[in-house]
């Protein structure tokens, strides 16, 4: 099997792990198999002054191991000798714009197995981004697992949703107050985002995400972003960003501070977390909410060692041969 661009193999007695942390193409090994697999989609923007971005959706075939959205693993995926597959890994959404988008993930996919890139979180002002309906922009938006609903002092904001199977919505409406805004956390794969704490002016934390070992190792993916808040109160009273998905692939959210602005965080790379939501700060990108972390895509052959090498260990060989096969 050749080696491919933006991805790496790592194999073991009996298969061939190949993970991919950018697009390719990838050629299937000479003999047909089925495989199982794990595909993250790019996790959503936070929102300009509003709620933390959606994880990216998440599919899985792993034995043991579950899908996003509280769903089972999937079938192991078939796939026939000698054929080229297309491998997309999704980007996360990049929060910037005039003043920001909530723009959401971009898709991944290992050829029919597609996952939804993370929805995008709300923001406090309509104008951030122009193609959404008057107001529509402090809702979040749809996705893999949905963004969270932004700051807006003295009304309510609704979270955005997941697709089935693949992530949670987020933690519906923002809870309305008359001087503080507390932003609700962007949906994980395995957990709604949080509503915010307006009594102590805090943001809401992302939802949690999916813990795999495809790799070899407990990695978890597609934690939900941190939302934001801030005080409209006088004197401007700090706050706390929501924290991401307690898995950290998301962003954390910022809260407001009478001294310097602090950024948002974004998503992990290749772990589709969402970015956390920006705030109001002295710096003016404070505002900005974090970038979402791009997407992920893994693959095992079970039959791979022996198709990836040339180079054969006599013991390895045995143990795959049965009694009255040697000739």
């Amino acid at each position: 099997m050749p080696r491919l661009i933006g991805a790496a193999q790592t194999s073991s007695i009996g298969s061939l792990t190949t993970t991919f942390t950018s697009s390719t193409t990838f050629t299937a090994p000479p003999a047909s198999t089925s495989v199982t697999y794990i595909v993250v989609a790019g996790g959503g923007g936070g929102g300009f002054f509003g709620g933390g971005g959606g994880a990216g959706g998440y599919r899985s075939s792993v034995p043991g191991e579950s899908s996003g959205g509280g769903a089972s693993a999937e079938p192991a995926l078939t796939i026939t000798a000698g054929s080229d597959i297309p491998v997309v890994v999704g980007a996360g959404a990049v929060a910037t714009g005039a003043p920001g988008y909530w723009d959401n993930g971009s898709n991944s996919s290992f050829g029919p197995i597609a996952s939804t890139g993370g929805g995008g979180g709300g923001s406090r002002f309509a104008y951030t981004n122009p193609a959404a309906p008057a107001g529509g922009s402090q809702n979040g938006a749809n996705g893999g697992s949905g963004g969270g609903a932004g700051i807006w002092f003295g009304e309510g904001a609704a979270g955005g949703a997941g697709t089935a199977n693949q992530g949670y919505p987020s933690g519906g409406a923002r809870v309305p107050t008359a001087n503080y805004g507390c932003a609700v956390g962007g949906g994980g794969a395995s957990e709604a985002g949080q509503k915010g704490d307006p009594g102590n002016i805090i943001g809401g934390r992302g939802g949690a995400g999916v813990t795999s070992s495809i790799s070899g190792s407990a990695v978890v993916y597609a934690d939900g972003g941190g939302g934001a808040a801030g005080s409209d109160a006088a004197p401007n009273l700090g706050s706390a960003g929501g924290a991401p998905g307690p898995g950290g692939s998301g962003g954390t959210g910022m809260g407001t501070d009478p001294g310097p602005g602090y950024l948002a965080t974004s998503g992990a790379a290749n772990r589709g977390g969402g970015g956390g939501g920006g705030a109001y700060g002295t710096v003016p990108a404070a505002a900005l909410g974090g970038n979402g972390g791009s997407g992920f895509v893994a693959i095992v052959d079970p039959t791979g060692s022996l198709n990836a090498s040339s180079c054969w260990d006599l013991r390895t060989v045995f143990s795959k041969q049965k009694a009255g096969t040697w000739y």
